[in-house]
């Protein structure tokens, strides 16, 4: 965990909210020197800090309205920083808790270098990330449209079904398959929907794609040549990472996509595990999935898995491969070079 030392003259602690913030401006000494709660307003807000542009550094908490406050900071020269929510527990953990306490809490820790850092990530590709991750959701609903209809099934008792419902043709087949018009009729719902997401996310991949040759240029290309890493894989990792140059380690880097598990320690003895939820888990589906489909027809992958399962379990091998994966990306990217299998099942 990073936190913010630098030194200004002033330290702005924003409590933001949607429609509201509160303000707390703290000077070096740590005396308040405005404290007020003012609308989500970007002049209000201007008229606050108009004093203070050139000597202050306002800090928030990650949450989901971050992000006009970041990109107004970066339009009038105002250092900015964001606070990582899992670990800003001085906010979280007090008797009182209110906007106007949040705030001058927030300032606190900027000015006694206790401020934990989140990723501000570049403004310019955030919005395309967004996209990518709301790709994900529409996929992840449409598998829970194709889980009911054999659920449906298996509750009328019907025989099971071996369609692939991703073709057009097996969900036409489904139209006049079930007796009971009510039942036709829900699964109709479900297929309609499928078929609407199946058009609609065709037009979104090719348009993330052709937004990533302008962010990421030759990376994208040189990411795939790892085998199992597709587009959407390939495309959900450069933009989760955003710049690998952020990461000082490939350790920093593997403890960031949730491939490395924290030992709870205290007095000399072990506790087991800690923070597993903490760090990017679309980076741990990415890698976890690329994992899966480098072992699909590849004799040299499932040897080196099966050496692993020698000293641990299938799902542990599966994981360590997975970590594995992420870290031989990383250096490919840090590095700018293609994929070695042979140098890969060596290390």
């Amino acid at each position: 965990m990073k936190f913010y030392t630098n030194s200004h003259p002033f330290y702005c602690g924003i409590d933001l909210h949607a429609r509201i913030l509160y303000v707390c401006i703290l000077d070096n000494e740590g005396k308040v020197v405005l404290h007020q709660q003012i609308k989500a307003d970007k002049k209000q807000l201007l008229n606050l800090l108009q004093p203070y542009i050139g000597n202050v550094v306002v800090g928030v908490e990650c949450m989901h309205c971050w992000y006009w406050v970041s990109d107004w900071c970066e339009e009038y020269g105002i250092d900015f920083i964001l606070g990582h929510a899992l670990y800003m527990k001085a906010i979280h953990g007090g008797k009182a808790k209110n906007d106007k306490i949040d705030s001058y809490k927030i300032a606190c820790l900027m000015r006694g270098g206790n401020f934990p850092l989140a990723y501000v990530y570049p403004s310019r590709m955030r919005a395309t990330r967004d996209l990518l991750r709301r790709r994900t959701h529409v996929v992840r609903h449409g598998a829970d449209l194709k889980a009911h209809v054999v659920n449906t099934d298996s509750q009328y008792n019907l025989p099971s079904q071996s369609l692939n419902l991703k073709n057009i043709s097996a969900r036409e087949s489904l139209k006049h398959y079930y007796d009971d018009p009510v039942i036709q009729r829900t699964i109709e719902l479900d297929m309609v929907l499928l078929d609407c997401y199946a058009k609609e996310l065709k037009k979104v991949e090719w348009f993330i794609e052709k937004q990533a040759k302008e962010h990421h240029g030759c990376y994208l290309s040189l990411i795939r040549t790892f085998p199992g890493i597709g587009q959407i894989i390939g495309l959900t990792i450069l933009y989760e990472i955003g710049n690998i140059s952020r990461f000082e380690s490939v350790q920093n880097f593997a403890s960031y996509s949730r491939l490395v598990k924290c030992k709870a320690e205290s007095a000399g003895k072990i506790y087991g595990s800690s923070g597993n939820k903490i760090g990017n888990g679309y980076l741990k589906w990415a890698f976890s999935e690329a994992a899966v489909l480098y072992l699909k027809g590849n004799d040299k992958a499932k040897a080196h898995l099966n050496k692993l399962q020698k000293r641990m379990s299938k799902g542990k091998a599966l994981s360590a491969l997975a970590h594995k994966i992420g870290r031989c990306v990383y250096y490919m990217l840090k590095n700018k070079t293609v994929f070695d299998e042979d140098k890969f099942l060596k290390g």
